[in-house]
């Protein structure tokens, strides 16, 4: 049984709309690293990457934690306007960004279902070097520079 989980995502493109990508890292309570996801999404601006990345981390997020009984996850952004506007302090204005945050909302209620909590905290950039270098990763694979 896993309980607490950290997950760090970003999001990130050269060209702000650009081509783009998204990193995501999963960290069990002992630290230890149980899920990386490094993904091109095409063009798209730096905000889309960030919302993409927190969805895509969600979307692997909904089984696990029903199969191995997770209790709190604990996200962690280095996107200020992203922890912002998940948290509702923050409002959305563009269209796209809404339904992100309402794909968002519908996957976190599945985990409050099972009785999974989520929380939201705004990092400095320094401190989210591991899911900002599979951006990286996924930008220098498609030999962008």
């Amino acid at each position: 049984m896993v309980e607490d989980l950290h997950i760090f995502t970003d999001g990130g493109s050269r060209g702000n709309p650009g081509n783009a990508a998204i990193g995501v890292v999963v960290y069990a309570h002992d630290s230890n690293v149980i899920f990386e996801k490094s993904v091109y999404i095409g063009i798209a601006t730096n905000n889309t990457a960030e919302y993409q990345a927190v969805v895509e981390a969600l979307e692997w997020l909904v089984p696990y934690a029903n199969e191995h009984g997770v209790k709190n996850i604990a996200f962690f952004s280095d996107s200020q306007l992203l922890v912002e506007q998940v948290c509702g302090r923050y409002k959305i204005k563009q269209q796209h960004i809404q339904q992100f945050y309402l794909k968002i909302s519908r996957l976190r209620e599945q985990l409050s279902t099972i009785g999974a909590a989520t929380t939201f905290t705004h990092i400095p950039r320094e401190k989210n070097t591991h899911a900002d270098a599979l951006v990286n990763a996924a930008l220098d694979a498609q030999k962008i520079v």
